[in-house]
């Protein structure tokens, strides 16, 4: 459906624990506006059938029927969104939709269940550096999803307890091995639980600011992903991102920025590039290829 020289689009990016999906309108990707969105966690489902229901709700939300998308782009786990006109690497779509949070955004954290990575973006979204976690999980939301399940805490409430910690407890920020470890014998010695969950904050901001001083980030850092709505994460990246002996020693100011709808970053920018795309296609005469 076009609206005048308005594209209705839509972005699905299905990731390792959640689909998320946003229905945009603009022109070309500019002059955009979020109209409705979906986040579906998938919990052992078949993900096909969370994209197919968090497509649903994300159209219902926005007032459209399927039918009437110009494009559907999808992200991520691209292979489970059967239905897409095309495919956007989620590096750049993370990247793009950062920028429609918050235009001042320099430097792109996007935290995830499996992987936590750094991308440093240009003031239209290209990718100019980026860099990824090693292979161990201690950085991830997954991790913390783990440790709080051993905790016995809610994950909703996790950022809450942490931001009431009293004295923090240092864990492992090497391997989630030895974290998981660490948490162990620190509840045998009855270690407050808040305590303990700063502490696993305060060692994944450790990590992730390195990752985004190894790509030269600086200036304004947008959170993207699951663990960009944690508040204890936040607190602690920007506790370590402030830290003068960091900045003494060469690293760039940073501005840790979060957004209420950060979990949609890499969906947003899906459907934003997708009406790009869909507007040089028509400019080219070519819309056929997307009908």
């Amino acid at each position: 459906m076009s609206d005048g020289a308005r594209q209705v689009t839509a972005g699905v990016d299905p990731g390792s624990s959640a689909v998320k999906v946003a229905v945009m309108a603009s022109r070309g990707g500019e002059d955009a506006a979020l109209l409705g969105s979906a986040v579906e966690r998938i919990r052992r489902r078949s993900v096909r059938e969370v994209v197919a229901a968090a497509f649903q709700q994300a159209c219902a939300a926005a007032g459209v029927e399927p039918g009437q998308l110009d494009y559907v782009a999808s992200t991520g786990d691209g292979d489970s969104v059967e239905f897409r006109t095309g495919h956007f690497y989620s590096m750049t779509t993370h990247g793009r939709g950062a920028l429609f949070l918050d235009p001042g955004t320099a430097a792109v954290l996007d935290i995830g269940a499996l992987h936590a990575r750094g991308i440093r973006v240009d003031a239209r979204g290209r990718v100019l550096g980026h860099r990824m976690t090693s292979q161990c999980a201690s950085g991830t939301g997954q991790f913390l999803e783990n440790i709080a399940r051993y905790l016995g805490v809610p994950l909703e409430d996790v950022g809450a307890l942490s931001c009431a910690a009293e004295r923090p407890e240092k864990v492992s920020g090497i391997c989630a091995v030895l974290a998981e470890t660490d948490v162990i014998n620190m509840v045998s010695r009855g270690i407050a639980t808040a305590d303990i969950l700063r502490g696993i904050h305060q060692s994944i901001a450790g990590r992730l600011i390195l990752l985004l001083r190894s790509i030269g980030a600086e200036g304004a850092v947008t959170l993207t992903g699951g663990l960009a709505k944690d508040e204890g994460m936040i607190a602690a990246l920007r506790e370590l991102a402030g830290d003068e002996r960091d900045v003494r020693k060469g690293g760039a100011p940073l501005a840790v920025r979060s957004h209420p709808d950060s979990m949609l970053a890499g969906a947003i920018g899906a459907a934003l590039l997708g009406a790009y795309r869909r507007r040089q296609l028509e400019r080219a005469g070519r819309a056929e290829l997307v009908a």
